[in-house]
């Protein structure tokens, strides 16, 4: 990073967004075109009149417009275990944080730096102002990644989170976007129950579809219902507190013995099946069907991306509702397993 303070700012992209020139935003704010053009290349620190008028054009604060770069301090999502330490970085609420590399559902995700002795090198190519973090624990997550990255100037960094601890990394400005499933497709208030009692500020639950959740078993156990797999004795992998699966889970055995091994999320699961270290555990019927397993449906469940309201108005968040409701990914998502697409797109 420069020894220098370096003011950055969303102008261009906020701009570009709206298809508008820099002529047409320099009228809506009031100033010249040439100003515009060196807030824009970073060549002219705008006056306080100036950046409140711009944000007042985008429908946004100062703050989220405008970052201040540098050797200022430093904001760790949550500390590094380890140095060197590669990370991610992202603008959230107006504050540039930095995310330590971690197991990405995407794969490898390209870091933005490295931090090591003390001092950050951080990469050229790096843009927090064009990175959307969301806490999802979707299999299929990978698909709304892609198109994202296809269709919007954006990118999508992802951190696999069980339902509620996304939500709260949501509260603490720690992620854009949590995914949840903590509800039935035919009652599903209990996601926007769940979303009221941690966020406990306005948000708005944008449905990426209903899935099939159930038991996935090793093939060839030749138990078809529940109640064959309940009344036998089988070596169960668990999921951890604050998982759809495991509200489903706790539901399922009503308090008799719990498994003791756990997994952190569905592909966790099935993987732990697949090794032989369990024979049965809950989990979506995607993953179950991927792995080759037997598969017996519980229930229909309404998985929802849960968006602050305070948010809504970021470009990233935008071009994430516009992918969501896209007929590319609907056609991509209705062909996974236990995927039903009718209400997807849908706000409440």
């Amino acid at each position: 990073m420069s020894s220098e303070t370096v003011l950055h700012n969303l102008i261009k992209q906020s701009r570009e967004e709206r298809g508008w020139s820099q002529q047409e935003l320099a009228e809506r704010a009031g100033i010249s075109r040439a100003g515009v053009s060196a807030i824009e290349t970073g060549k002219l620190v705008p006056s306080t009149v100036a950046a409140l008028s711009l944000a007042k054009v985008f429908g946004c604060t100062v703050e989220e417009l405008f970052q201040l770069g540098g050797h200022g301090k430093i904001h760790w999502a949550w500390p590094p275990t380890q140095t060197p330490c590669r990370y991610w970085s992202a603008v959230i609420g107006g504050k540039l944080l930095l995310f330590p590399v971690e197991h990405s559902p995407l794969g490898m995700v390209p870091h933005d730096g490295v931090f090591r002795d003390g001092r950050m090198f951080e990469s050229p190519f790096s843009d927090p102002y064009r990175t959307l973090v969301i806490a999802s624990c979707d299999p299929a997550v990978g698909l709304l990644a892609a198109e994202y990255a296809r269709t919007t100037p954006f990118r999508m960094v992802v951190l696999s989170r069980p339902s509620r601890r996304a939500l709260q990394l949501v509260r603490d400005g720690l992620a854009h976007v949590a995914g949840l499933h903590l509800a039935k497709s035919s009652a599903p208030e209990g996601n926007n129950r769940a979303a009221r009692e941690i966020l406990n500020r306005p948000f708005s639950l944008l449905r990426m579809a209903d899935w099939q959740e159930g038991l996935a078993l090793a093939p060839g156990l030749g138990l078809n219902s529940v109640h064959q797999v309940l009344t036998s004795t089988l070596r169960w992998i668990g999921r951890e507190a604050g998982s759809g699966a495991r509200q489903v889970l706790d539901e399922l055995l009503q308090g008799t013995s719990f498994p003791t091994i756990m997994a952190r999320d569905h592909q966790g699961v099935v993987a732990a099946i697949c090794a032989g270290w369990a024979e049965v555990g809950v989990s979506v019927r995607l993953v179950s069907d991927e792995a080759g397993l037997d598969f017996i449906a519980l229930r229909e469940e309404a998985y929802d991306l849960c968006i602050p309201e305070s948010q809504s108005d970021d470009p990233r968040l935008r071009a994430l509702v516009e992918v969501v409701r896209s007929t590319s990914l609907k056609s991509m998502l209705k062909e996974l397993p236990g995927y039903d697409v009718r209400s997807t797109g849908e706000m409440c």
